[in-house]
C-alpha cells in the first residue's frame, strides 16, 4: 500500500480525469492530446498531452489551491524541511522575482553578491529598488567564484543598515559552494533574511555524502529549480519558506502576478512526481549518481592532459585561505585541458561530437552534471571520449608545461582585479534606463560617471561594472588592468576598454 507521503495528489487526480474519458469543451484546444490522432510524426509529444488539463473542479488552482496542489505542496513543504513551499511553473526565475517583488520597493536596497543570475537584476530592475553588490571569494586554487566571504558581507551589512535584505547565490553553476550556517547567523543578527537562490542544489540535503541544503542551514526564503538536479520537468521549481522575516503573503501575490494564470499541469505533476521519488527511495535515489560522479573522477585519464576543479583545489594548499568550507557538489563535475591545447568550448564541442553532452563551458573549464539517471554505461561512453580526444589532440600538438602555465595564467588573468569590498547601492529603474542619454568618454575621465553599459570579463563571468553603477578610481583601475592583459569582455562596447559608455546628465 502506497504511504501517504509517497502519493501523488496532483499527478494521480490528473491520472483519473483522463481515466473518466472526459469530453472536453474547455482549454487547452488539443482536447487532451486528441488533436494529433493521426499525425505519427506527432504521438510521442501527443502522449503527454493527456495531462495537459486546465484548471476544473477536480484539478485544483495553483493561484487558489485548495485541494490536489495544495497537497502536493505541503507534501513538499515536508520532504524539503520548510514550513511552506509553492510550485513554480517558470524556473527559479519566477521565485527570484517574486522574492525581490515581495521585500523590496523603489528605492529600497538590497545587499546581494555580484555574480548573481540575471534574474535578480530583473527583479531589482521591476522593484526600481538598489543594490549593494558584494564581490565574491575568488577559490585561488580553481580561479572560480564562490560566494561572498562572510568578512565582505558584514562589511556591507554594517554600511548599509537600511536595507531589507540579504540575497545569495549558493552553490555555483560550477558546483562550488559554502556552508552557510554563518552567512544566516550573521544576517539574523543584523534583523534582516537572508534569501537563497539554490537552483543547482535542489538536491542538497538529500543523502549523507551531498552537502547541507540552505534550508538545513536556517536561511528564510529558498529558490530551488527542481529541474536541474532533481526529476521534474524543465521549468518546474519550487520556492521554500520558513520563519517570520518574510513577508509569505506578499510572496504568493508576487507570484500570481509573475507566473501565468494558465500554468503547465505537465510540469506541475513532474514536481509532485519528482518530490514523491524522494519519499519513497530516501538517499538510494543518489546512490547511482553519486557512484558515477566517483567512478568518473576516479578514472579521469590525467595522463592524457584531464583533470577535475575539486583536484585542483584540493591539492593547492591555499585553496581555503579567506573563504570558509568550500566544498565541490559530489554529482557536479568541472573538467578542464590543463596543458592548454583545449579551451572549455572547445572541449565541449569536441565531446559533443562524440555523442556526450555537458552541462556548459567556458573558456577553461567544461561543467559535467550527473544525474539521478546516469549510469555505468554513461561513465564508459565520457571515458573513451575524453581518451580518444586527448590522444588525438596530443599527436597533433607537443605538450609544453611552459604553455599550459602561459595559458592558465592568461586564462585567469580576468580574476585577479576582483577585491573583496561591496559597491555603492546602484539603482535599477527599468523605464529611466531606457530613456536616458549615454555618450563615450575615455575611461581616464570616467572616474564619479555612471556606468550606461554592463562589463563583464570572461572568463568569469562575473560583472566587474553594472549599468547604473557609479564608477569609482579603484573599478576604473581594475578595467585598466584588464585592457592591458588583453581581457575579454562581454557587455562593452569598446572591446579595447580604451573607453567607456556613461549616462549624460539629460534625459530624452
Amino acid at each position: 500500500m502506497t504511504s501517504s507521503k509517497s502519493r501523488t495528489p496532483l499527478y494521480e487526480a490528473l491520472r483519473r480525469h483522463r481515466a473518466a474519458k472526459p469530453r472536453s469543451y474547455h482549454v487547452p484546444g488539443h482536447s487532451q492530446g486528441r488533436a494529433y490522432t493521426g499525425q505519427d510524426e506527432a504521438m510521442d509529444y501527443a502522449a503527454i498531452l493527456s495531462l495537459d488539463v486546465t484548471e476544473l473542479s477536480d484539478t485544483d488552482d495553483l493561484h487558489q489551491p485548495e485541494g490536489v496542489i495544495l497537497e502536493a505542496q505541503q507534501l513538499a513543504a515536508a520532504t524539503f524541511g520548510s514550513e511552506e513551499s509553492c510550485f513554480l511553473v517558470g524556473g527559479s526565475t519566477a521565485g527570484n522575482l517574486a522574492l525581490i517583488l515581495a521585500h523590496l520597493r523603489r528605492g529600497d536596497i538590497l545587499i546581494v553578491q555580484r555574480n548573481v543570475h540575471k534574474s535578480v537584476i530583473h527583479g531589482l530592475q521591476l522593484a526600481q529598488a538598489s543594490a549593494v553588490f558584494v564581490d565574491p571569494h575568488v577559490d585561488p586554487a580553481t580561479g572560480l567564484a564562490l560566494t561572498p566571504s562572510l568578512a565582505a558581507l558584514r562589511e556591507a551589512l554594517q554600511s548599509y543598515p537600511q536595507a531589507k535584505a540579504v540575497l545569495l547565490s549558493n552553490p555555483s553553476y560550477y558546483g562550488l559552494g559554502v556552508q552557510l550556517t554563518p552567512y544566516v547567523e550573521v544576517v539574523h543578527s543584523y534583523g534582516l533574511p537572508l534569501l537563497v537562490d539554490e537552483a543547482h542544489g535542489a538536491h542538497f540535503g538529500l543523502h549523507p555524502e551531498l552537502p547541507d541544503s540552505a534550508l538545513q542551514a536556517g536561511a528564510d526564503a529558498v529558490v530551488q529549480s527542481t529541474h536541474k538536479t532533481l526529476t521534474a520537468m524543465t521549468m518546474g521549481a519550487m520556492l521554500h519558506m520558513q520563519g517570520d522575516r518574510i513577508d509569505r503573503a506578499a510572496i504568493r501575490q508576487m507570484l500570481q502576478l509573475i507566473q501565468s494564470s494558465s500554468p503547465s499541469y505537465p510540469i506541475m505533476a513532474s514536481l509532485d512526481i519528482a518530490r514523491a521519488m524522494i519519499d519513497r527511495e530516501g538517499s538510494t535515489l543518489f546512490e547511482s549518481a553519486l557512484a558515477a560522479a566517483d567512478q568518473f573522477r576516479r578514472r579521469l585519464p590525467i595522463e592524457t592532459g584531464f583533470e577535475t576543479a575539486d583536484r585542483i583545489h584540493h591539492t593547492a594548499q591555499d585553496a581555503r585561505i579567506g573563504a570558509p568550507d568550500i566544498y565541490h557538489d559530489p554529482l557536479r563535475v568541472t573538467i578542464r585541458d590543463r596543458t592548454g591545447r583545449l579551451s572549455g568550448y572547445a572541449l565541449k564541442s569536441s565531446l559533443e561530437a562524440r555523442g556526450c553532452w555537458a552541462e556548459m563551458a567556458d573558456a577553461m573549464y567544461v561543467v559535467l552534471l550527473f544525474g539521478v539517471g546516469t549510469r555505468d554505461e554513461d561513465i564508459e561512453a565520457l571515458l573513451a571520449a575524453l581518451q580518444q580526444i586527448g590522444e588525438e589532440d596530443a599527436a597533433d600538438q607537443e605538450f609544453s608545461e611552459a604553455a599550459a602555465a602561459t595559458y592558465v595564467a592568461e586564462d585567469s588573468h580576468a580574476l585577479a582585479p576582483l577585491a573583496a569590498g561591496h559597491s555603492e547601492p546602484v539603482a535599477f529603474d527599468l523605464h529611466t534606463a531606457r530613456g536616458r542619454a549615454s555618450e563615450t568618454v575615455e575611461l581616464s575621465n570616467a572616474e564619479g560617471r555612471i556606468a550606461a553599459e554592463m562589463i563583464i570579463p570572461y572568463p568569469p563571468g562575473i560583472p566587474l561594472v553594472y549599468a547604473g553603477e557609479r564608477l569609482s578610481s579603484a573599478a576604473l583601475e581594475q578595467l585598466q588592468q584588464l585592457a592591458l592583459l588583453g581581457a575579454r569582455c562581454q557587455g562593452a562596447a569598446d572591446p579595447s576598454l580604451r573607453t567607456i559608455r556613461v549616462w549624460t546628465t539629460k534625459t530624452v
